[in-house]
Order: structure tokens, then C-alpha cells, then sequence
């Protein structure tokens, strides 16, 4: 059973290795390989760090656990994107362990994404995928996210790769 908590320090070495995993299972084949390879969790845990003890409060950061061990992290936070009166916001980012996929992990943290994000006021809230990743795209549809007709380009290892805008209402 997936319990889905509030991160704490203690669980960023986890959750480094959750992101980082997370994108070379996730984007193997669709981000260039020697981008995927650089990625480094040791590194990333050292900026989870600094961004954990500045602490503004504006990211809520969710770990899914099994068992007290974390399997999955969700980010959220306010719409980086134009102003919208502080109505709209956005999950940064959502990974599970890929020796967790399929096991309700990534439903139960994004029925707390949603929880949350209503909880701040949020009344929609958008996130960013990329065109090319189809089991994303098809998990995001199923929460009830669908595309808004909204794109991006991001740069990766000078490669252009194409994001979409999802949305969703929230109750």
C-alpha cells in the first residue's frame, strides 16, 4: 500500500535517486542518451539540499512510500508561467521508482497532487510533458489532464524536443 507523505530531509538522498532514475527509464530513446548518462543523483541530492533548507514554501514536495521507504516524488507549486492571480498551478514534476510502476504509486501521489493543489486554492493546475513520451501522456489523460494547446521547445544536449501543455479542473 502506497501511504503518500510530505518529503522530509531525510528523504532527499531517495528522492535524487528517484528523479534520476525516473528520467532515464522515462526518457531512454526520446532525450539524448548522453544527457540521460551526465545525470547525476548524488549531484542532484546536494541541490535538493539547498533548495530544502531555504524552504520558501512555495513548493509542496510529496514522497509515496512503502513501508517508510520512498517510491515516488511529486512536486507542486504556482504556474511558473503568465500571471493568473495565484489561481492556477503546476506540478513541477511527478517520478516513480521504475521498479514501481504499475503498483499505484503514481495514482496515489497524483490524487494528493490534486489534493494539495485544491487545498492552496489552485483552481486548475498545468503541467509540461513531452510530445514523444506516450506512457505520460496516457497516465496524465487518465487523471484527467488533457492537452490545452499550449507548446513549448526545451533544449537538451542542443537537441529540440517539443512539450505540451496539460491541464485540469480542479473540484
Amino acid at each position: 500500500m502506497n501511504e503518500v507523505r510530505t518529503m522530509t530531509r531525510d528523504d532527499i538522498d531517495a528522492v535524487a535517486a528517484i528523479r534520476v532514475s525516473g528520467w532515464r527509464a522515462a526518457y531512454a530513446r526520446i532525450v539524448p542518451q548522453p544527457y540521460l548518462d551526465a545525470m547525476d543523483a548524488e549531484a542532484d541530492a546536494e541541490r535538493r539540499r539547498g533548495w530544502f533548507d531555504e524552504g520558501n514554501g512555495r513548493v509542496d514536495n510529496l514522497v509515496s512510500a512503502e513501508g517508510g521507504e520512498p517510491t515516488g516524488w511529486a512536486a507542486l507549486g504556482p504556474y511558473r508561467g503568465e500571471q493568473d492571480g495565484g489561481e492556477v498551478g503546476e506540478l513541477y514534476a511527478i517520478y516513480v521508482r521504475p521498479d514501481h510502476i504499475g503498483k499505484g504509486a503514481g495514482r496515489a501521489l497524483m490524487a494528493a497532487v490534486r489534493a494539495r493543489a485544491a487545498e492552496r486554492g489552485f483552481r486548475q493546475l498545468r503541467l509540461w510533458v513531452l510530445a514523444d513520451n506516450e506512457p505520460a501522456r496516457r497516465f496524465y489523460t487518465r487523471a484527467g489532464f488533457g492537452p490545452d494547446g499550449t507548446d513549448q521547445i526545451e533544449m537538451y544536449d542542443d537537441v529540440p524536443l517539443k512539450e505540451l501543455r496539460y491541464a485540469a479542473e480542479l473540484d
